[in-house]
């Protein structure tokens, strides 16, 4: 995170497969939003995170402006026109009205969970400041992004970071402007995935004060990528030396065995547990557990420490 909230890569693994073994906290939930964002910008074509409907996707919320549609603002239906509500509204049997709303919303969450329509949330004046115009300031940005397009893929992904930090978009998510600044790089075809650009922030030295020139500022978001690219290659490295590691043993197995899709399995996934390998594999629990028995010493490192949830990853 960038406010230098740590949380445990089990406890967040946990935590999005709906399996928390203790209560969730703050830094917890954002950095699953976090995770949840970069997982919907990827899953997506490089271009749609740089739009309306991909920032309000990524952000978890509706958009108020229809499709490319200018601005509009929300307006309350007469309780006494009929025509405002669903024609269940005021159906004679209660159950049907309930059902039809437990089907809709269970409509709206699943094209939430897709991508493709974010569900809308009432704004409380407590929390979100009524003078900043986020619409104006989302026109902004992407006019920011428009007018950068034919720049080197780094230095228009610097200035719209930059330009995401003066316009203060999204103050309550501070991580999502990395995020947006990797998809600027992965749409220009500069990467095939969204760097770990918040990582990258962390190691370097680079921390925008607003007095910085526009070199320093290019040269400071060149810093972060330098070492957001550092850090995918440690960790490349380390998957690499756990594959070695491990193909010394699935090298000596059976050819029926499922040793080898084991070893696929950690290779693809921050975390391992024995439901989790029993379900891709299709085998038994008992069967993971002797397959994670060979492996031996070539067996990844456990993260939680736990006998009820046991799991394994290579971090």
């Amino acid at each position: 995170m960038l406010d230098g909230q740590l949380v445990e890569v089990g406890d967040l693994v946990l935590h999005d497969a709906g399996m928390d073994v203790r209560s969730p906290t703050h830094e917890l939930t954002r950095a699953a939003a976090a995770l949840r964002a970069r997982r919907i910008a990827m899953g997506r074509n490089a271009p749609w995170p740089l739009s309306i409907e991909g920032l309000a996707a990524l952000r978890g919320i509706g958009s108020a402006r229809g499709e490319g549609g200018p601005k509009s603002k929300r307006v309350a239906h007469d309780p006494d026109d009929d025509a405002a509500f669903p024609p269940f509204a005021n159906d004679a049997d209660p159950w049907k009205a309930h059902f039809a709303e437990i089907d809709a919303l269970l409509e709206r969450t699943s094209k939430m969970l897709a991508g493709e329509t974010p569900l809308p949330q009432s704004r409380s004046h407590l929390v979100y400041d009524e003078d900043v115009d986020e619409a104006e300031n989302e026109d902004l940005w992407l006019d920011v992004v428009k007018r950068t397009a034919h720049w080197p893929a780094l230095a228009a992904a610097a200035v719209a970071w930059d330009a995401w930090l003066n316009l203060n978009l999204y103050a309550r998510q501070p991580w999502l402007g990395l995020i947006m600044a990797g998809a600027i790089l992965r749409a220009r075809g500069l990467t095939n995935h969204l760097l770990p650009l918040a990582a990258g922030f962390k190691q370097s030295k680079f921390r925008p004060q607003g007095r910085e020139s526009a070199l320093e500022k290019i040269e400071g978001f060149c810093q972060i990528v330098e070492e957001a690219v550092a850090v995918g290659t440690k960790d490349l490295d380390r998957l690499i030396l756990a594959r070695e590691l491990m193909q010394r043993v699935t090298g000596k197995c059976r050819s029926n065995s499922k040793l080898p899709e084991l070893m696929d399995l950690f290779l693809s996934r921050p975390l391992v547990t024995v439901p989790l390998g029993a379900k891709f594999l299709k085998v038994t629990p008992k069967a993971v557990d002797l397959m994670l028995a060979q492996l031996g010493g070539a067996r990844p490192r456990e993260l939680t420490g736990r006998l009820r949830y046991r799991a394994w990853g290579i971090v």
